[in-house]
């Protein structure tokens, strides 16, 4: 299985490809890294170094991949930070690029804005590109429940309200929907829940909630889940596999007490996962 993943990078810590190229890797994936950014830390520190790259450089990157004939291998192409505004357009050429390659590839969009606690923490322009220009084409989106509300214009904040949601979001082209931390009120305590929907059905897992930010975290569920469902088209087993990676990932984090994700040191989680979350069927 290959992938084209076109995310930020960053040197120190992992967030974007520098978060979800190892985990593919660790999984057998042949991974194909195309950076919108390329700075020395993520942007939670409040402070970084390092170019956003011009949306000419990261196409003519794609277009060296193109011209050594690997699109028509390419198994999907996932995107997720953008960096500027013109990415998008390079975004979705490529994406119909590799589809006239290989019309069976998969288009996952990890729509990347923000979250409920933070809000919007990409540049103004953005969120109405990904809204407009960019969801429209994926196979796959992969919010949190805040940029899935903004996506649609909704406030999912219950199983029912997620799920119409995701469903609202579907109509506007992605037949497969990952919703990532969802959280409603009469969930159990000390819980969050991840949401997959597509023309099979919808699921629901539940997971103990760690007491931590993880940075880069969504980085690697997004890139996961791809993976899995890539090669299986098994919304329901992707996942459960993403769950139990991800929760051992962030577990194994926590316990060292460490502000940045212990990627390589939880590798094993993503190479075998546990699968002790068993996702439950809501439609």
């Amino acid at each position: 299985m290959q992938i084209l993943s076109i995310q930020s990078a960053v040197a120190y810590g992992h967030a974007g490809n520098s978060a979800a190229v190892f985990p593919m890797q660790r999984i057998g994936v042949e991974v194909l890294p195309v950076y919108t950014v390329n700075f020395s830390n993520h942007t939670g520190y409040g402070a970084w170094r390092g170019p956003v790259m011009d949306p000419s450089d990261v196409a003519a990157v794609i277009e060296g991949v193109s011209e050594r004939g690997a699109f028509a291998s390419l198994d999907a192409v996932l995107s997720g930070y953008q960096g500027s505004e013109g990415i998008a357009d390079v975004i979705i050429d490529a994406v119909a690029r590799v589809k006239q390659a290989n019309p069976g590839a998969l288009y996952a969009c990890d729509p990347v804005m923000g979250n409920a606690k933070s809000g919007c923490f990409v540049a103004p322009a953005i969120p109405d590109l990904l809204r407009d220009k960019v969801v429209p084409v994926a196979d796959i989106i992969t919010p949190n429940q805040f940029e899935l509300g903004f996506l649609t214009g909704t406030t999912p904040d219950t199983i029912e309200s997620t799920l119409a949601s995701a469903d609202a979001a579907r109509e506007m082209g992605p037949s497969t929907v990952l919703v990532t931390s969802v959280e409603r009120p009469d969930r159990e305590d000390g819980t969050i829940e991840m949401m997959a929907v597509d023309d099979a059905g919808a699921w629901v897992v539940q997971t103990p909630h760690l007491p931590m930010k993880a940075n880069g975290s969504g980085d690697v569920t997004a890139a996961l889940f791809t993976s899995h469902y890539a090669r299986t088209r098994d919304a329901a087993d992707a996942l459960a596999r993403t769950a139990s990676s991800v929760f051992g990932l962030l577990e194994q984090t926590h316990a060292a007490g460490t502000k940045e994700l212990q990627l390589v040191e939880a590798q094993e989680h993503y190479a075998n996962p546990r699968m002790e979350f068993a996702p439950r069927r809501v439609r």
